[in-house]
């Protein structure tokens, strides 16, 4: 039975694929004589010069296409399935995994729980790899594939399999050194609950990692989130702010034995533990390049760097209008917001900011984040206040490609409810510059 999710749903215009006459809604069977199972396989075969595409038509009748194409150069077409196969849904009952945290009627993507190691080359997700066999990482190393992104939590076998509650979670360190062995670029993961893989287990933890540096590039660790809905789940707390700066302190000193051994900082602390105990976010140089962003981790920095070098590239204009905006915002980020918006406040003195924490409702106080903050939450704390010219909300609070809240209220119900015109700022900090001053 032929697979649907190798259907074409767009060809690139121009592409190799668009000159050999693929058309969408044509489905790929093979390549070179190669059956395709799914995504790795198609980038893998379709990588060499000058390929032959078999191809079953939507009338039923099937070709066989010469492609004419460089050695590494795309195809260029977009499947319906982004995977072309079926998405492997997480096999764990982590301890202090989100979506059990999550409200019912919600939409029903948002209670799927992925772990498709897959889905960690295409997007930058984590994975805990419990999904996957041995021959199964025989098939990235043979295809040269990386940097793959491991959800670690702990190293110590008996804890792994307790925070994963997964009979076969203990074996990640022989998985990881194959790929090590293999040369296959890795970064790694820790989702920090107190009183269980921190302390002593996260000093084993970052130590068994770092054996495996530089091929495993980086580590972070991220304080836990914890939502109101925890009924029946495992007993979880959030950090204190002196629990926070004893992690700091900690990761700060393998950072110095990182650096005499490999020559990087390797493992980092997320914004959230500076945030917490109230300390000093480090400079931009300690974080290697920014590699851990999508974990939070040296965003603030970076947006702080960004903004100053905004700062002195925008010229302020010789006649410029008074003008008042207003940044929502999760409380955890709502403090230093304020300090970026006197930054540019200063240069700019004809516009004034107001920044608004705003208390997360719908999840429970704990979860202080901006990118779980809801369209509801925003709506009632915000509404009937002088909000000024233009609110400016963070893109993490709009689901990726749409104009639409977790909670599935949309930015044009928002703006009609608190009646004023909404900009989404982007996560770079010229963004945020230009969306404060009007430009």
């Amino acid at each position: 039975m032929l697979n649907s999710s190798h259907k074409i749903a767009q060809v690139m215009e121009g592409s190799p694929a668009h000159r050999a006459n693929l058309k969408p809604g044509d489905i790929i069977t093979k390549i070179n004589n190669a059956v395709l199972v799914d995504i790795f396989d198609y980038h893998y075969y379709s990588d060499d010069a000058d390929i032959t595409v078999e191809i079953l038509h939507e009338d039923g009748t099937s070709d066989s296409v010469f492609v004419e194409k460089e050695e590494g150069e795309d195809l260029g077409v977009i499947f319906c399935n982004g995977l072309m196969d079926d998405y492997k849904s997480c096999s764990n009952k982590c301890a202090f995994c989100f979506i059990d945290q999550m409200p019912p009627g919600m939409r029903d993507t948002l209670y799927f729980k992925d772990d498709d190691t897959r889905l960690s080359f295409l997007q930058g997700n984590y994975v805990t790899l419990t999904n996957m066999k041995m021959e199964d990482l025989d098939r990235i190393i043979a295809y040269k594939l990386g940097p793959i992104n491991i959800s670690v939590h702990a190293t110590n076998p008996e804890l792994r399999v307790k925070l994963l509650h997964n009979r076969f979670a203990g074996d990640i360190l022989d998985k990881i050194k194959k790929l090590y062995d293999a040369e296959i670029p890795m970064n790694a993961q820790v989702v920090a609950c107190p009183g269980l893989n921190d302390g002593a287990e996260l000093d084993r933890t970052i130590s068994d990692l770092l054996e495996f540096a530089p091929v495993m590039s980086s580590m972070s660790v991220v304080p836990v989130g914890i939502t109101k809905f925890r009924q029946g789940l495992f007993p979880l707390r959030t950090y204190t702010s002196e629990e926070a700066k004893k992690v700091i302190d900690q990761i700060e000193h393998w950072q110095q034995i990182a650096m005499e051994r490999v020559g990087s900082h390797f493992v980092q602390a997320s914004d959230e533990w500076y945030i917490l105990a109230n300390h000093p976010l480090p400079e931009a140089g300690r974080y290697d390049g920014f590699i851990q962003l999508e974990n939070g981790v040296g965003m603030l920095r970076l947006l702080h760097e960004e903004v100053l070098d905004a700062l002195e590239d925008i010229r302020k204009p010789l006649f410029m209008k008074r003008r008042h905006v207003t940044i929502a915002t999760g409380k955890l980020a709502a403090p230093f917001m304020k300090q970026l918006a006197d930054l540019i406040t200063d240069k700019f003195t004809k516009v004034s900011v107001d920044v608004i924490a705003i208390t997360n409702e719908f999840f429970g106080e704990e979860i202080t984040v901006s990118g779980l903050i809801t369209g509801q939450d925003l709506i009632k704390q915000l509404k009937d206040k002088n909000l000024g010219d233009s609110l400016l909300l963070s893109c993490t609070m709009l689901r990726s490609g749409e104009e639409v809240f977790l909670d599935d209220v949309t930015l044009s119900e928002l703006e009609n409810a608190l009646q004023v015109k909404t900009r989404i700022v982007q996560s770079d900090g010229r963004d945020l510059v230009n969306a404060i001053i009007g430009r």
